[in-house]
């Protein structure tokens, strides 16, 4: 009899949170209810760049900074590479001490520059801070030194979730702003005077810019740039990250936690037994943008990661000078290599093709993950 009741205990343990699980499932909506994006107005863009324009400099200076222990990989790289390739500015990555910046889900890298070591050498600040989705919304060195930056006269722009890190240093009290669809709750429960502004990519108030999710940084460089350098430059770049247009329009309705999402992750993180390591080669004159947007994709499908190998521990520039480190020294690799397509294609396309690939591989309930987590449009390229 005592048997019988701890088998049943232990079965109970089991099934109880499985059936608690889904419960919770049941809750979630079956899918987004997608809207066409209406366009922006055109004077609706037109306060947004002239709110843009560079405060200090002519020719601006541009500081990206992360912590070294884990910030968001495209975060951090495509506005440094976007950034370098329109050649608008100066334009510098920081880490708040020493030592390698490791990204997530992927990569690490050397920054330019320490923020100690960046304020000794420019005392009166950047004109513009970027700042990353990270691990920790509150570290107290980039809470400090954006305040700073804020008061000195700098425009802060956050992608994604560095919504929450400007949010945390007061930029955002009394603003109106976005950030990624999966923290916006949290975000807005914490911080309740910020107004929160739906069906825009990318939101500017008195100096201060947030966006949507990840990919959302590729139309935000384009309009800065556009702010800083005109029509032209910013069509050139886009056209060389394969973009047709980079206003704000975006369909907040399609971005949302649904439970084919969250069963397709559920499934896909119990399935330990199937799980792909894949390598890139690390070689010189990546590009930096088209890499992180692979190597973030093929790392958010619960089933994959990618890892840089290389045959030296030392760092590799990229096509626009961002220092990437190897994630393992080796000059034989026995794991699987992803394919070498997208090294030749333009960021998005790359995009693009690396989410098809994911699809052929995972099904296509996982690229759609991927797609959602991103917060990337696939009704087309920029879109």
């Amino acid at each position: 009899m005592s048997m019988r009741y701890f088998i049943w205990a232990g079965l109970a343990l089991v099934f109880l949170p499985l059936a608690g699980l889904g419960l919770w499932l049941a809750t979630l909506p079956a899918g987004p209810v997608a809207f066409a994006a209406p366009p922006v107005p055109q004077a609706e863009m037109d306060v947004m760049l002239a709110a843009l324009k560079p405060p200090k400099r002519s020719r601006p200076l541009v500081a990206v900074v992360g912590i070294n222990d884990a910030t968001e990989t495209t975060d951090y790289l495509m506005p440094t590479g976007i950034l370098r390739r329109a050649d608008v500015g100066e334009i510098v990555t920081l880490s708040t001490e020493a030592g390698p910046v490791t990204l997530y889900p992927a990569l690490s890298v050397e920054a330019d520059a320490t923020i100690d070591a960046f304020d000794a050498r420019h005392p009166e600040g950047p004109d513009y801070v970027i700042v990353p989705a990270m691990s920790r919304d509150d570290d107290p060195t980039v809470i400090a030194w954006l305040r700073k930056q804020a008061k000195d006269g700098a425009v802060i722009i956050a992608i994604c979730a560095g919504a929450k890190v400007i949010a945390a240093a007061g930029l955002l009290d009394d603003r109106r702003a976005t950030t990624h669809w999966y923290y916006l709750d949290d975000l807005l429960k914490r911080h309740p005077s910020i107004r929160y502004v739906g069906d825009r990519r990318m939101v500017v108030d008195r100096g201060v810019a947030t966006t949507t999710g990840i990919t959302a940084s590729m139309p935000m460089m384009l309009t800065l740039i556009e702010a800083i350098a005109g029509r032209d430059k910013a069509e050139a770049v886009a056209k060389d990250l394969d973009l047709d247009r980079w206003d704000s329009r975006h369909d907040s309705a399609a971005f949302k936690l649904t439970r084919p999402f969250a069963t397709t992750i559920l499934g896909n993180s119990l399935a330990v037994w199937s799980r792909d390591r894949f390598g890139i080669a690390l070689e010189p004159k990546l590009d930096e943008v088209s890499l992180a947007l692979v190597a973030d994709a093929w790392s958010r499908t619960y089933r994959s990661r990618v890892e840089l190998l290389a045959a030296y521990p030392t760092a590799v520039t990229t096509r626009n000078g961002v220092r990437l480190l190897p994630d393992r020294v080796t000059a034989i690799w026995s794991g699987e290599r992803l394919p070498r397509e997208w090294a030749s294609k333009r960021p998005a396309e790359a995009l693009e093709e690396a989410l098809q690939n994911i699809a052929a591989r995972y099904g296509q309930a996982t690229a759609d993950i991927v797609a959602m987590q991103l917060e990337y449009p696939r009704s087309g390229a920029g879109s």
